[in-house]
């Protein structure tokens, strides 16, 4: 069963761009990873899913009903977690989800207890006023926000902003136990290792548009490693020859390229260098658009 489904979903700002003809098929129980750029309109497709923006052309269905005709009742089953969250800064935490509690219909209690248990394990302190939050406190305030009416489907779009690596864990703990439960959950992010971390599937979105969507195990298997070397001498640089390096620049004694390969085959070739130093890491997904998948950004998902 899908639990969103779009069709040439579009939503332009005037002559501006939105986001064109989005096509997603979200099923239920999945945890489905949206991912682009900041810009490339992950926020716009989610508040257009949420009723926040009106589409342009095309239609959207959650749970089979459609956004715009069947709204509100859609709305009671959905957590949403912004980007950035305000709340009325002269509010104490308690207040303030005991008022976001009245607007589901569910037993008052049982909201009342799932508050609880989401305060004591992400550390929040109820009895404090908003204005008085950091940052990072008041992102726990929107997460238990979002999954204090148990809903079906989680809508997350760049949730973990402010939360420490502690934090973040205890979270993704969280949405692993809601997943378990049958919940479905949209994770938006711009951090490829967070997607990589939850999700099974993965939809790209660029320029407003999805260029690809992936099993997590695909894009794995041919995502790109960040590679920094510094070499004792400018002659050593020439030996830098494998299969797979792009995007290569050398200055001086320091050589800066990206990698797609068997991960063996460049140890390997690390082992032979005279190196004074190596660094690895994943890159930054802008540099995974313009060097991965820029073939594909006039392609839609399939």
């Amino acid at each position: 069963m899908s639990i969103i489904k779009t069709t040439d979903l579009t939503k332009r700002y005037g002559n501006d761009r939105g986001i064109q003809h989005v096509n997603l098929d979200i099923a239920e129980g999945e945890i489905f990873g949206f991912i682009g750029p900041n810009g490339a309109g992950k926020s716009t497709t989610i508040r257009t899913l949420l009723g926040l923006l009106r589409p342009t052309s095309g239609t959207a269905q959650i749970f089979g009903r459609d956004i715009t005709k069947d709204g509100p009742a859609i709305r009671q089953q959905i957590g949403y977690l912004p980007s950035e969250v305000f709340y009325y800064e002269g509010m104490r935490v308690r207040d303030l989800l005991r008022y976001s509690a009245s607007f589901y219909d569910r037993p008052r209690a049982e909201m009342q207890a799932r508050i609880a248990e989401l305060a004591d394990r992400l550390n929040l302190d109820l009895s404090k006023k908003i204005s008085d939050l950091s940052y990072g406190n008041k992102k726990k305030v929107g997460i238990v926000q979002g999954l204090l009416h148990s809903p079906q489907l989680v809508i997350l779009d760049e949730p973990t902003g402010g939360l420490d690596p502690l934090m973040q864990r205890t979270f993704f703990d969280i949405l692993r136990e809601e997943n378990q439960r049958g919940v479905t959950i949209l994770f938006s992010s711009h951090i490829l290792s967070e997607v990589q971390h939850m999700c099974d599937r993965v939809a790209i979105i660029k320029d407003g548009q999805i260029i690809k969507t992936e099993r997590m195990v695909d894009l794995r298997s041919r995502s790109y490693t960040k590679c920094r070397l510094e070499f004792a001498s400018k002659q050593h640089t020439a030996k830098l020859r494998l299969d797979g390096i792009s995007n290569l620049h050398i200055i001086g004694e320091e050589a800066t390229f990206l990698y797609r390969g068997p991960t063996n085959a460049l140890l390997r070739l690390l082992a032979r260098l005279d190196l004074v130093g190596a660094w690895l890491e994943e890159p930054e997904l802008e540099e995974i658009f313009m060097h991965y998948y820029q073939a594909d950004d006039s392609q839609a998902a399939a």
